[in-house]
């Protein structure tokens, strides 16, 4: 399933910054970024399971936000892109490691 991920990590906490850093590294490690503070993460149940409990416990729900999008199975009629930076559809576009 595809969840879209954004967050808001607030810089008036001294430990902003680090959260800041930490939410986007757990972030990198299940999806892509797409913008700044969002990422499309192409999941396993158990798998989104990982990342929202990990997410909850890093960041400060007293100054911060997450919002999850579950886009489920049928994401691809779901999404449309304009603009720059042109969308990767991690099924097609080729891989190169």
């Amino acid at each position: 399933m595809l969840v879209l991920v954004t967050y808001d990590v607030s810089f008036d906490d001294p430990n902003g910054p680090a959260r800041l850093r930490r939410i986007a590294k757990i972030c990198e490690d299940f999806g892509t970024r797409v913008q700044y503070s969002v990422f499309e993460c192409d999941l396993e149940p158990d798998q989104w399971v990982r990342l929202k409990a990990r997410l909850l416990d890093t960041y400060d729900e007293a100054v911060d936000s997450l919002r999850f999008y579950m886009l489920g199975k049928n994401w691809r009629r779901k999404i449309e892109h304009h603009g720059a930076k042109a969308a990767l559809d991690l099924f097609k576009s080729p891989l190169i490691i």
